[in-house]
């Protein structure tokens, strides 16, 4: 089974014959029910991360939750779309990225199942190589780009955004840490693409970013991209291949992975 992990916006994937269902895990429940339908002759989990009505905040959202119960029903490759900021002015809203690198700038998140055992996760590179070039093959799309993930509500400071900038990042999100680590732990593939739906408060002299204009900008880019996503899960071979997202080869864990 392939899992979608609908970002802002991004709250529905399939049609009403899907069927919906409800996992509880040890970390509580995810962040919705679970809807499973078909995209070709893939099944497919479609999560929405901040809820079906945006309930949670990307500070609150229950990422542990979500990462197990998708295991548990047996997903082993994620696609997580995404919004963006955009901290160069060369991908302007409306491009899709897969990025290849992150950074967090997170804090206070749950950001592991291992609180015990000595377990070490190698995380060098946090994207999956096969499920990004799925995705990079497609027309349109930009292949690479190093992602800060900031702890959110609040979007950066001007600073904060020219800061991130000079560092050579160029897309912000808040949401793409701790999700993208609790699937290596968990040894699913997964990969985010980004839609860009603003310039950061950096780039622009003047312009700040708005909630309002994010959500209204992922909605005229939508249908669009639900399609990409479809065109990616498409491009998937039956079964997984990859091995570099299993990172306990040779380990010994303190449990057992659902």
């Amino acid at each position: 089974m392939i899992g979608v992990i609908g970002g802002s916006g991004f709250y529905t994937f399939f049609g009403p014959d899907a069927r919906s269902i409800t996992v509880d895990t040890p970390y509580g429940q995810p962040s919705a029910p679970i809807t499973v339908g078909a995209v070709g002759d893939h099944e497919v989990a479609f999560l929405p991360r901040h809820g079906a009505r945006h309930e949670y905040s990307a500070h609150t959202v229950p990422y542990r939750a979500n990462m197990w119960a998708l295991r548990a029903l047996g997903v082993r490759r994620i696609f997580a779309p995404c919004a963006v900021g955009s901290l160069t002015a060369q991908l302007g809203p409306g491009s899709v990225v897969v990025p290849d690198q992150l950074v967090d700038r997170t804090s206070g998140r749950a950001d592991t199942y291992f609180d015990s055992g000595g377990i070490h996760v190698e995380f060098a590179d946090p994207y999956c190589p096969t499920l990004r070039s799925a995705v990079t093959g497609l027309p349109g799309v930009v292949d690479g780009a190093t992602m800060v993930v900031i702890q959110g509500p609040r979007f950066s400071t001007r600073a904060e955004s020219q800061w991130f900038a000079a560092a050579g990042f160029q897309l912000v999100n808040m949401t793409g840490y701790p999700e993208a680590v609790l699937a290596r732990e968990l040894e699913m593939c997964y990969a985010a693409i980004a839609l860009v739906t603003d310039l950061d408060a950096g780039v622009a002299v003047g312009d700040g970013v708005k909630a309002v204009d994010v959500y209204a900008e992922f909605q005229r880019h939508i249908e669009p991209f639900k399609k990409l996503v479809q065109e990616a899960i498409g491009e998937l071979a039956g079964e997984r291949s990859c091995t570099h997202c299993l990172t306990h080869q040779g380990i010994e864990l303190p449990f057992e992975l659902p």
